[in-house]
């Protein structure tokens, strides 16, 4: 079972699962949470509130192990910020006969529909040793943060996008929290293999095998494609440019806006579409999130096709709009910069009060790759394991990475002035904030205060001396 959102985040809700085929039909019930089962249809004839039941669309699927169906459902009519219980099975007669056809009762809370304060987890690669290694990772980020809105993962869930058991075990790693907290996943390098061949280019191998090889026609370079695997399990949004659904899309959460890009393939294709996007976003924060990085933290890591046409194609636009944050993966390692514009890091006390997006590259599992230290990074590591709290909240958005277990490991916060201009404020900075009890607001009141004091002290100066001056001009 996985949650994901495939419309209005505040009214709608997805959620995919997976059954033998045996299971021909399927459905999704759902209900407003209650303090007891009174949800339950199977208390409904001592007066309790039956679900509702969404029939699910049923997909069939061959994997690499098997043939399986995909069932998914699309709650619609939700409250915005309210909790809804679900669960998924068979449909048929409400009673002890048919529970047994049926999953257990989730929970989740859709987002309001203004803005308000939340937080969600971000993580890079999974990738390898899943089960074995990032596992404790996930389960520990939801530790920190059990009521995130969301995960986001920017690619590489896996190694090879079309093995089942790999699959099988991000989806066991993660376990009960898919299915209480939505997913925003973005596809990586590994989530792509070759295209099916064509009729010509069977007939051309079956050529080839009669007359054991050598033949003159040059076999033409088959495209990579997302795996077959990823629009089964997640139901996305899709409303990208055409070819590109459920691997290129945003949604909007509480005040910010989600965009997901594809940086596999047609980048090019993209930029328009998120011209759009961004030029019509009525949302005061925007963070967007992407395999390949724009910035690398690896050594000839940015050399590649794919790298290359993000900073040609999208840099230009994330400057022009004033994007936030930008989370990416791929490097398997950690690089974090300040804020940056125009491929340059704003470092300058004027600069620093001007706009610009921080761009981060982090890796949540096992396998690990050489640091290449870099300029604009204020931040980086390597061979660690990360996960990402960020929280927002009014005009600030604070941000923290934590190890696998559970330490600080970098720290900073973003804040919005009422005239538009950029404050970042870095993991010291906050500290010894922290410790003397006064952040950004506290010191623009106190400045706002010392203001007025000298203001006063100034007038009562000026008051004196006239004084001083009307006595000594009065006759004696």
């Amino acid at each position: 079972m996985i949650l994901t959102w495939s419309g209005d985040t505040s009214t709608t809700q997805s959620v995919t699962w997976r059954t033998d085929t045996s299971i021909a039909t399927a459905v999704g019930q759902i209900a407003e949470s209650a303090p007891g089962p009174s949800f339950d249809p199977i208390n409904s004839k001592d007066g309790g509130i039956a679900a509702k039941s969404f029939p699910a669309k049923t997909e069939f699927f061959k994997s690499t192990s098997n043939e399986a169906h995909y069932h998914s459902v699309t709650f619609t009519g939700l409250k915005p910020g309210t909790k809804y219980v679900y669960r998924a099975g068979v449909p048929g007669k409400y009673g002890p006969e048919n529970e047994k056809n049926f999953s257990e009762w989730f929970q989740f809370e859709t987002a309001s529909d203004k803005p308000e304060p939340f937080g969600f987890i971000y993580v890079g690669d999974a990738q390898d040793e899943i089960k074995r290694h990032w596992s404790r990772l996930i389960r520990q980020a939801y530790a920190d943060m059990p009521k995130a809105k969301f995960l986001l993962h920017a690619g590489d869930l896996v190694s090879s996008g079309t093995s089942d058991s790999q699959w099988g075990e991000w989806h066991a790693a993660a376990g009960f929290i898919n299915g209480m907290i939505p997913s925003i996943p973005s596809p990586g390098n590994h989530e792509y293999g070759s295209a099916p061949k064509t009729d010509e280019e069977l007939k051309l191998d079956a050529r080839e095998a009669l007359v054991g090889g050598g033949l003159a026609e040059k076999k033409k370079p088959r495209p990579s494609i997302v795996a077959p695997n990823w629009r089964a399990q997640f139901t996305l949004p899709e409303h990208g440019p055409a070819g590109l659904e459920e691997t290129c899309y945003y949604l909007d959460v509480q005040g910010v806006r989600i965009i997901c890009l594809n940086s596999m393939e047609r980048q090019a294709d993209q930029a328009p579409w998120l011209e759009n996007v961004l030029k019509n976003n009525p949302n005061p924060w925007t963070v967007i999130t992407f395999h390949v990085p724009l910035y690398s933290t690896g050594a000839n890591r940015a050399k590649g096709d794919a790298d290359k046409a993000v900073r040609k194609y999208w840099r230009p636009i994330f400057d022009r709009y004033d994007v936030d944050l930008v989370l990416q993966g791929h490097d398997h390692s950690y690089g974090r910069s300040g804020l940056m514009r125009d491929d340059n890091a704003l470092i300058g006390a004027k600069d620093y009060d001007q706009k610009g997006a921080v761009y981060v590259v982090s890796v949540s599992g096992p396998k690990m790759y050489e640091l290449n230290q870099q300029p604009w990074m204020m931040s980086s590591g390597q061979k660690v394991q990360l996960y990402q709290l960020i929280r927002v909240d009014g005009d600030k958005l604070s941000f923290e990475a934590h190890t696998a277990d559970g330490e600080l490991y970098d720290q900073f916060e973003i804040h919005k002035r009422k005239d538009g201009a950029i404050k970042l404020v870095e993991r010291d900075r906050i500290a010894s904030e922290r410790e003397s009890g006064t952040g950004l607001k506290q010191r623009e009141i106190l400045f706002g205060l010392g203001g007025i004091a000298i203001v006063v002290a100034l007038i009562a100066v000026v008051e004196a001396f006239r004084r001083r001056r009307t006595h000594a001009e009065s006759p004696a």
